[in-house]
């Protein structure tokens, strides 16, 4: 063979290399230098309710069709998988369906894997600049798996009556097709997963998904930027960040719900912030925190810290429309569990709001008097200056140098839920909703010495570089449930 021969050669085998590599993308997705973590992170998840909140252009619909092929195809890497699959794919729009789902789906759809597409409008040997209504794939199992297609403008009654093994909300459906869909895919344990850049506010899905207001160990959701795609150039970020207004900024960068005023606490990510639980040295145990409610919730807290000043919220409980004897033995039951230390009188020392020193109408004693026969030691001397408070433990979720000092352990859900939901209103306090494990943390904040590293001198690079380090390291541990 001469030279000529061979480089002809070589330039066949490239081409069919390249010919193979487009016309199966899907084996390509996510692999090779640049990865999209968040991405592979929506995949791995076993929840049958989930969710991707992310900018426009931070990959969120890409994943979502992904997902829809893997299921259809039979080959998804991380789950078990059908023989055949239906599922619906739910566009706002005929429109949005073309551009964007549909779009995607044909994208990693490898068109030999295609048995059959029917049309609303357009034809089938032309697709992409059609309205599809449904498609039909080979599944690598043998059987035959359909994609159908879905648009909200249709109304819930065209949601009724199918038996489903998936729904993919590609942006945010009305709440009425939601519920529809769920219904969908009951009798087959299916799953519901969404992808969305949350522009509409605070509405049903800030609710029931991000707040997970019923406690659903279902649902899960991830929150995707800008920053989180490697395929997006660093400064094109950064000249559409400047450009964009702090609520723009928030949801069509951020991915992130935004109200009128603004969360109370921004520097929450519950990425970083909320943690596996693990084996708390007893040696860091500290304080429990009460916020007193009746027929509100009665919040409380147990508050552990490490030797470097790092506060863990390691257990709660929050019931209302109870007693307070009842409260009382719920929170004994929960010291005893975790072997909390005792006082002298072999008593658990609590904060708690003040506002316990009142009576009770059912009694001539405070509700701090009742706890204290009940065995718990309440000190009603609780620092209550709302903005002071708020911004200790804005420094706690991220101090000047960066770092977080707040760790809060996932089974605590209501913390979780509130601190999530805590907004400023119009006269520039929070709104008064939803506070009660709000108020007790800072009651526990404000009851911790001032954080030293204020008063002391600017850090040396070195001493910058290694405290980075520490961080890093802690942060890594606490990922996999060490704490040491």
């Amino acid at each position: 063979m001469n030279l000529r021969e061979a480089l002809k050669e070589l330039d066949d085998i490239n081409l069919e290399i390249n010919r193979r590599k487009e016309n199966n993308k899907l084996l390509y997705y996510n692999t090779g230098e640049k990865v999209h973590k968040k991405q592979l992170a929506f995949h791995q998840c076993k929840k049958r309710n989930r969710w991707v909140f992310g900018g426009n252009r931070s990959g969120k619909s890409q994943c979502g069709a992904v997902e829809v092929v893997w299921l259809a195809r039979g080959n998804h890497p991380y789950k078990e998988n059908k023989k055949n699959t239906e599922g619906w794919v739910v566009s706002l729009s005929q429109q949005v369906q073309r551009d964007v789902a549909q779009e995607k789906i044909l994208y990693y759809l490898n068109t030999d894997w295609i048995i059959d597409i029917v049309m609303q409008t357009g034809r089938k040997d032309s697709p992409k600049s059609g309205v599809i209504d449904y498609i039909l794939v080979k599944n690598v199992f043998g059987g035959i798996s359909k994609i159908g297609f879905k648009t909200c403008d249709q109304g819930r009654e065209k949601f009724q009556g199918t038996s489903l093994d998936y729904v993919w909300f590609d942006e945010e459906p009305p709440y009425d097709i939601y519920l529809e869909c769920r219904m969908r895919v009951l009798d087959r344990v299916g799953e519901i997963f969404g992808t969305m850049t949350p522009l509409k506010g605070l509405t049903w899905v800030y609710n029931q998904i991000y707040l997970n207001e019923s406690n659903d160990p279902e649902i899960w959701y991830e929150e995707i930027e800008w920053a989180d795609n490697p395929f997006l150039d660093k400064k094109e970020i950064e000249s559409m960040s400047r450009i964009l207004s702090s609520d723009d900024l928030e949801s069509r960068r951020y991915g992130k719900f935004t109200a009128h005023g603004g969360m109370v606490y921004s520097e929450f990510d519950q990425s970083i912030h909320v943690i596996e639980p693990f084996d708390v040295p007893k040696e860091w145990y500290d304080k429990i925190s009460i916020d007193p409610g009746l027929h509100n919730p009665l919040s409380c807290h147990w508050y552990a810290v490490d030797y470097d000043g790092n506060v863990y919220v390691i257990a709660e409980h929050y019931s209302a429309g109870q007693t307070l004897e009842y409260h009382a033995n719920k929170i004994i039951e929960q010291c005893k569990a975790l072997g909390w230390h005792t006082n002298f009188n072999g008593s658990y020392d609590c904060l708690i709001d003040s506002a316990a020193n009142q009576k009770t109408l059912s009694s001539p004693k405070s509700v701090a008097d009742l706890f204290i026969e009940y065995g718990l030691n309440v000190n009603t001397n609780v620092d209550k200056d709302l903005f002071s408070g708020i911004s200790r433990v804005k420094s706690y979720l991220k101090n000047v140098n960066g770092e977080t000092k707040l760790f809060i352990f996932k089974n605590c859900v209501n913390m979780i839920r509130e601190i999530k939901g805590y907004w400023w209103g119009n006269n520039d306090a929070p709104i008064k909703k939803d506070d009660h494990a709000m108020d007790e943390l800072r009651y526990y904040i404000m009851s911790r010495p001032e954080n030293a590293i204020r008063h002391q001198s600017p850090l040396t690079e070195v001493q910058l570089h290694k405290q980075k380090l520490m961080a890093k390291i802690r942060k890594n541990n606490l990922r996999k449930g060490w704490y040491s």
